[in-house]
Formats: C-alpha cells, structure tokens, sequence
C-alpha cells in the first residue's frame, strides 16, 4: 500500500516526529523512503555567507536534518536523501507530483515561526495540492 514514501522535512520537532511515522510506515509495508529538504531563497544566501565552499554548505544543510536523519540511520532503515531549492510549499508539490509516492509524510508545523499562526503552511499546501494521501503529523 505505502511502498514508496516521501518525507518532507526542515529539522523541526514536528518533522523529527514525521520522521519516525515515516519510517514505521516504511516498515510495516517493506517500502522506501526519501527525504526532502528545501532550502529557500533566504536560508540559501545565509549558507553561502556563513560557509566557504560548497561542501561545507552542504554538510550543513545534511546537520540542519540530522535529527531526521538519525531516526533512519540508528534503526539501519535505508533512505534517500533530496535537497531542493525553491519555496519549500510549491516546490514539495512540484517535487511530490513529478514522481509516483504512495504517501507524502510532513510535519504540521515547521521552523517558520510566522507560518504556525497563519493558513497557508507548507503542510496545507502540500495537502491541499499533492496528488497522493498526505499523513500530517502533529
């Protein structure tokens, strides 16, 4: 049923949360996951100025999730990695409806302090937009 899930995250506690749903849906369907973080425009400028080269810019995105990442490598579940650029709502539904998933697992809440006060969140959009079930995560 949920063979191939994607995990939308941004280092939150809630998608730290999604993280483990995702991959207990993983398991329990013998399915795969792949995680994807978007960077914004603004988040994209501040790696460039606060690191040097492109390898550290990309390790710190890669620990920016680390949480995340952590809930799939201690429990030696397989998963892939995507990092998109973009803003993170439209781009997820680019993203989500150019492949085949099964199930897009996103947390309800980001980092984004001004979005957990108005509609229009990145999991509104996603929901609202994506061609497949959506499991939102409190």
């Amino acid at each position: 049923m949920f063979k191939n899930i994607l995990l939308a995250a941004d280092g939150s506690e809630h998608s730290v949360r999604a993280a483990e749903y995702a991959r207990s849906l993983a398991e329990k369907f013998e399915g795969t996951v792949e995680v994807c973080y978007v960077v914004d425009g603004e988040n994209a400028k501040a790696d460039v100025l606060h690191h040097n080269d492109p390898f550290e810019i990309e390790l710190a995105r890669k620990e920016k999730i680390r949480q995340v990442r952590e809930q799939f490598e201690l429990a030696d579940y397989p998963y892939e990695l995507h990092i998109l650029h973009g803003e993170p709502g439209p781009t997820l539904v680019e993203f989500v409806n150019s492949r085949e998933y099964d199930c897009v697992v996103i947390g309800s809440r980001g980092l984004n302090k001004l979005q957990t006060f108005i509609l229009g969140s990145v999991s509104h959009k996603v929901a609202k937009r994506v061609s497949c079930p959506v499991l939102i995560v409190k």
